[in-house]
This record gives structure tokens, sequence and C-alpha cells, in this order.
């Protein structure tokens, strides 16, 4: 039985060596280090050409003739990548580029996105009666987070658990 076990240590090892890839291609992207999203929104040029991953929620997307512009409120990142819907933590905005085509409508206002891309400058656009500089990201990868990606919130009711949808006496909302 004594004998089996280097033999069997040699055989797993050289199974893990067979099947390691040192392929860069088969591994998946990941995003670049962050920059802190106020370095960049104070001197956007200054970070031109740099990866970047920020976060936010959608205020507005519109398509233009070179692609899909999304002007994004930035938010905080989890350790998953996923915006905290937390706006009063909330840097200022960037526009994300997207040159292949993106429906608008797939993105609407309020939608939760992740984008990784390069640094490409600023741009400045009107908000409200003001103009804004916008620092500006080309796409790379994008993620849209679902409703279903999103932390369900339950208010505690002890007796009969959480009740989304429904009001007092089992009834539906409205009750009158």
């Amino acid at each position: 039985m004594h004998g089996r076990r280097p033999l069997l240590l040699a055989s797993s090892l050289l199974m893990l060596c067979g099947c390691a890839s040192t392929d860069e291609a088969d591994q998946p992207a990941l995003p670049a280090p962050q920059i802190g999203f106020t370095q960049i929104k104070a001197a956007p040029e200054a970070f031109q050409g740099r990866a970047v991953t920020f976060g936010g929620q959608v205020l507005a997307a519109r398509r233009l003739k070179d692609g899909t512009r999304i002007e994004i409120l930035q938010l905080p990142l989890a350790s998953s990548l996923q915006p905290i819907p937390n706006l009063s933590e909330s840097e200022g905005r960037f526009v994300a580029m997207q040159r292949e085509f993106l429906d608008p409508a797939t993105i609407p206002p309020g939608t939760l996105i992740t984008v990784h891309g390069d640094l490409t400058g600023s741009v400045t656009l009107p908000l409200d009666e003001t103009d804004y500089i916008y620092p500006l990201v080309e796409i790379k990868n994008l993620r849209v987070w679902q409703r279903e990606d999103q932390p369900v919130r339950m208010a505690p009711y002890p007796y009969m658990g959480p009740r989304p949808f429904w009001g007092p006496y089992w009834r539906p909302y409205p009750y009158w």
C-alpha cells in the first residue's frame, strides 16, 4: 500500500502539469488594477490610454453615427465588480462608448453596469445649464447587471416571513 502512494502522487502531478495551459489566450481577461475615479476625473488626459474598470447606473444611452454613447453615474464597485447602488457615494459621471452596435433600449436609465476599457480622454457635454467634462471610456467589456443579480431586500415580518406583494389580511395591494 505504501509503495502505491508515491506512484499515485507522481501520476497526479503529471496529470495536473499536462492539463495546465500557459497560453494567455485561454485565460479570461481580468480587469486592470483600479485607478481611482477622482484621480481620473481631475485629469482625464493624464491617464489617456490606460485600462480602467468603472461601474455605475445608466443615466442615458444614445445611438450615434460612430457607436452608442452611454452616460453613467459612477458608483463604487463590490468585490464582484457589481456597482453598489448607493447614489450618495458617487464621485461623478463618465461616458462610455461602444463602437459596435448596441441598442440603447437594452440599457434603459437606472440599469446597473460595469465597464472595462481604455480611457480615451474626455468629452464636454451640456448638463442642465452648464457644461460638464466627462471622462471617456472606450468599451472593451460591458456587463449589464440583471435584476436577478441584484441582492433581494425583504422587510422582516416576524411570523409569516417576507410578504413583498401582499397587504394585510392576505389581499394583494391595493386592497380598497
